[in-house]
């Protein structure tokens, strides 16, 4: 299914490719043709699985939370 979000967006964890607030609820883009079907949210980053075992995250990458092996904020959800 789609994934929206809505609130702050200062360390990118909307998933919307930017660190704007966002006050009605956005569809993440970056999350299109893809079969979601749970979401995770923290207060500063974002996880999503899809049907096929694959895991998105976006937002603060501090202390590695992301997964992806660095410290980088990513603003858009990235496998």
């Amino acid at each position: 299914g789609a994934v929206w979000s809505w609130g702050d967006g200062g360390f990118g964890e909307l998933g919307h490719g930017d660190q704007h607030r966002q006050l009605q609820p956005k569809k993440v883009e970056a999350l299109a043709g893809q079969h979601v079907i749970a979401v995770f949210s923290g207060r500063y980053h974002s996880f999503a699985l899809t049907a096929d075992g694959s895991v998105w995250s976006w937002g603060d990458g501090d202390y590695g939370k992301l997964g992806h092996g660095d410290l980088q904020n990513q603003l858009l959800p990235k496998k």
